[in-house]
């Protein structure tokens, strides 16, 4: 309950955050620049928000789907770096020295039989890539190409000015989040 309360209070936040940021973005384009950027700055902050919020939420759906049916998404026996030096468990300490030399071709046989164990059927694919292909997700994606697509055919495209609109709203969710935790390990 406690966990729920304060992914709640985490959502209020982040939103209460985006609308003031958005506001202050509002302004800057109106005072200083023209319509044409208040446009850009609009559709490309909304549609980078949108893209967020459904990517959080159908992150959080996974999860939470893994969580309930005790599904292990990682194996933790390795740590990062380890992984990211011996990917291919190289020069694991656990191998045992076998006395007898094996046959090049039989090693090679028996890698081949390794990794094709290791292959992920189609059905396992789909249930793992439900968070990438969700709806919230696509529909997001649409709204942020359509938007592109509207401006461009219009002539009002002022790239610099959506671009810069595109990357705030994942800082300020990023500069939030950050914010939240320093202030939750404080506590």
């Amino acid at each position: 309950m406690m966990l729920r309360m304060r992914m709640t209070s985490i959502n209020t936040k982040l939103l209460k955050t985006l609308i003031i940021v958005d506001i202050i973005v509002i302004l800057i384009s109106v005072i200083f620049f023209d319509i044409k950027t208040l446009y850009n700055t609009q559709i490309a902050f909304i549609s980078a928000t949108l893209v967020i919020i459904a990517s959080m939420i159908s992150y959080r759906r996974m999860v939470n789907t893994a969580v309930e049916h005790n599904v292990i998404m990682m194996d933790d026996s390795k740590d990062v770096i380890d992984k990211l030096e011996d990917p291919y468990d190289l020069y694991s300490e656990e191998i045992v020295e076998e006395e007898e030399e094996k046959d090049l071709a039989e090693t090679v046989k028996e890698e081949k039989k390794r990794l094709k164990g290791n292959k992920r059927t189609f059905s396992q694919t789909i249930k793992d890539s439900k968070a990438a292909f969700s709806f919230y997700r696509l529909g997001a994606y649409a709204i942020l190409v359509l938007g592109f697509l509207y401006l461009n055919r219009h002539g009002l495209l002022h790239v610099p000015s959506y671009i810069l609109a595109l990357s705030i709203p994942p800082m300020v969710i990023v500069a939030t989040l950050m914010m939240n935790k320093e202030n939750h390990s404080q506590d």
